[in-house]
């Protein structure tokens, strides 16, 4: 039987570009016995207030810049450009959260996961604004994908719906931040800079402990 590790993200959250690949390795690595189910977190969705304001003492944007570079320059597979947050800053994550999810209701989830690689790239590799809709809507026509189902599921509303309930979610299960895992029906919840060993090992512990074992008292 798959166990099932719920995951929360903020797309311009640098460690979750950082954790990228880590999921990557989960899914060969466990293969059908491991379900991961994709959920946004509301980390940037004001970056003025979350950066801007937050960040005042420390120098603002530019000084969040350095801090992105600083904590992803010992991860090869998640580069980052030099001028980071310094031109092109994004006012919203939403935005990008709200196309996936459009993504994900007209095509597929595994549609929608791929086309978030493309945008945390293009951010923290390209500085292009991923706060926009209309560049968000350029790269998904770019990348084969059908706008027209896009759309009416971001003129309906659906996809906005979905963003809401993922945030939603992540308060009612007290996701602090980006990226967060929960495991073990919410018994468990990993966050922030975590190993893919670590990972790994909970992961294989749940597949191996017998069901009975959670509910003790």
């Amino acid at each position: 039987m798959a166990i099932k590790v719920e995951y929360y993200s903020d797309v311009l959250c640098v460690w979750a570009w950082i954790a990228q690949r880590r999921q990557e390795e989960l899914r060969q690595h466990f293969g059908s016995e491991i379900e991961l189910d994709y959920h946004f977190v509301n980390v940037f969705g004001n970056t003025q207030i979350q950066i801007g304001d937050k960040w005042a003492s420390k120098g603002g944007f530019e000084g969040f810049g350095k801090h992105v570079i600083e904590s992803a320059s010992p991860f090869s597979d998640a580069p980052v450009v030099a001028n980071i947050w310094q031109t092109v800053r994004p006012v919203s994550s939403t935005p990008a959260h709200t196309i996936l999810k459009a993504v994900e209701i007209s095509h597929s989830v595994s549609a929608a996961q791929s086309f978030a690689y493309v945008v945390r790239e293009r951010f923290f590799t390209g500085s292009t604004d991923i706060g926009r809709l209309d560049i968000l809507l350029d790269l998904a026509d770019n990348e084969g994908l059908k706008i027209d189902g896009i759309n009416a599921a971001l003129n309906s509303g659906a996809a906005i719906a979905e963003v809401m309930k993922d945030y939603q979610m992540a308060q009612a299960q007290g996701i602090k931040g980006s990226p967060s895992w929960v495991l073990d029906g919410g018994r468990q919840i990993l966050y922030g800079n975590v190993g893919y060993r670590v990972l790994r090992a909970n992961a294989d512990e749940l597949l191996n402990q017998p069901q009975e074992e959670a509910s003790w008292c």
